[in-house]
């Protein structure tokens, strides 16, 4: 519980010096069956690592556990180790969902700072300060501490890899980016904070004045999921920032599996469609190209959070592309066409064939193929023709070393052409690749790899865009 851990801050954060003077913070942990023995961790970590001058409580949030050594040991437990009473316990008498016992913990709690942790972390030494003294510094910020990782087999501590920034994809999930070179070029120090589009969620910190100032988290949404996303737009547009921190570190086990049951089937996608209809705009557009199930489906009343936009003067969500994630693809108008990529020769519904990424995990099995063409109705089949000649779906791009019968991968885009420059002859309808060979459907069914093979005016080597702007 009281293990020493090793000090991995880059030594640009050694040297900081903090104001004596700061606000106190509020550590608010939620848990739904956690294991005790990961929850106390995290909050001895909090305790000891922590200036007790700095934190003001840690509050626990109980979302209706029903595990027993969850009840009245934890209680025992609690009141032994902190007699003080600087750890708080609050349970709900019913499931609330991550999102709503979140939002009860903050209202539970008075501390100047709020500090959102998971129930399975484990602070480091210096976490706190760094959070305390840019908040004073910067009232609108909300702030993410480095997450570290620990291994949930051996419980070692080592630290994460360099610094990323966070971003979402258009069926509105997190993912994590390298840094943009704008952002490179306004830090000065290692131990500078970087702006980030978005973030993960699952550890942050924010002050308590501002937080309930730009609505806290929606009530309306269920159980988890979607709500960093809504809370990072939100943080944005209506006059706030996003930060990372490097110079506060915070380990975190990344679990195989949760100890809990959800609630609702498909929080995520319910949540995210609140979000697209309040914040996204026009930009909507895009998440429901991939959760085209969700369009007409219910996401309960949201005419407070309309209301709360208006009421706090939020800019659009163009203006957030436009200035804050300029980096982000916009298929329908970063490209020269975009949409199913269909072989132009079949018109028969029986071998209708469009470019597909099979529901593959690129991460684990890369390679794209044809399938029968949806009517434009599964994002596995979003392709676009970039401006600079491209063949991607968001953040990665269709990649192949040039040789007869290579297959055709999902890469990150990098945006150095090479093995991912296609160009595309609107003559003879040929997506030819940089090395001289033609994207190739001979021979093939659904479900295969597609191929390279030699440009020829065969049928299998027709393809068209399902939707056109502008060829360069």
């Amino acid at each position: 519980m009281d293990r020493r851990l090793v000090d991995i801050r880059h030594p640009d954060c050694k040297t900081k010096i903090y104001p004596k003077k700061l606000p106190k913070a509020s550590v608010i942990i939620i848990f739904c069956n956690e294991a005790p023995s990961g929850l106390l961790r995290t909050v001895h970590s909090v305790v000891n690592r922590s200036p007790p001058e700095y934190l003001h409580e840690v509050v626990l949030v109980d979302d209706n556990s029903d595990r027993p050594e969850l009840q009245e040991p934890l209680e025992k437990n609690i009141s032994t180790s902190w007699p003080d009473g600087i750890v708080k316990l609050v349970r709900s008498p019913k499931r609330l969902g991550l999102i709503r016992a979140k939002i009860l913990g903050a209202k539970e709690s008075t501390g100047e700072v709020l500090v959102f942790l998971d129930a399975h972390c484990e602070a480091n030494d210096y976490w706190l300060e760094p959070i305390l003294a840019r908040i004073q510094e910067k009232p609108n910020v909300v702030l993410c501490p480095a997450v570290d990782l620990i291994d949930d087999k051996n419980m070692e501590y080592s630290r994460n890899g360099g610094i990323s920034v966070g971003g979402f994809t258009w069926s509105l999930h997190f993912t994590w980016r390298s840094v943009p070179e704008k952002e490179k070029k306004i830090r000065k120090s290692d131990a500078d904070p970087v702006r980030s589009p978005t973030m993960a969620g699952g550890l942050l910190a924010v002050g308590r004045d501002f937080f309930f100032h730009i609505g806290a988290y929606d009530p309306g949404m269920f159980t988890w999921g979607g709500e960093n996303l809504e809370l990072s737009f939100r943080t944005w547009m209506c006059g706030g920032e996003l930060e990372f921190l490097p110079c506060s570190r915070v380990g975190h086990i990344f679990r195989a599996a949760h100890p809990y049951k959800f609630d609702h089937s498909d929080s995520h996608g319910y949540n995210s469609k609140r979000l697209a209809e309040v914040w996204m705009d026009e930009y909507k557009r895009l998440f429901y190209n991939h959760r085209s199930d969700l369009r007409n489906s219910d996401a309960g009343n949201f005419t407070d959070r309309i209301e709360l936009r208006k009421k706090l003067n939020c800019k659009s969500f163009k203006w957030y592309l436009d200035n804050v994630f300029p980096e982000q693809f916009i298929i329908d108008e970063n490209s020269q066409a975009y949409g199913m990529v269909r072989l132009f020769s079949v018109r028969n519904p029986e071998s209708n064939l469009c470019l597909d990424t099979l529901s593959r995990n690129h991460k684990v099995d890369p390679y794209i193929g044809v399938f029968p063409c949806s009517g434009g109705l599964s994002h596995n089949q979003m392709f676009a023709l970039s401006q600079i000649n491209e063949l991607r779906m968001e953040e990665v791009c269709a990649d192949v070393v040039g040789e007869r019968g290579a297959r055709v991968k999902l890469m990150d885009c990098h945006e150095l052409r090479g093995n991912q420059l296609w160009n595309y002859n609107r003559d003879t309808k040929q997506l030819k690749h940089a090395s001289g060979w033609c994207l190739d459907v001979g021979g093939m069914k659904m479900n295969d790899n597609i191929k390279l093979n030699d440009c020829s005016a065969a049928g299998s080597q027709k393809w068209e865009f399902e939707h056109v702007l502008k060829f360069i």
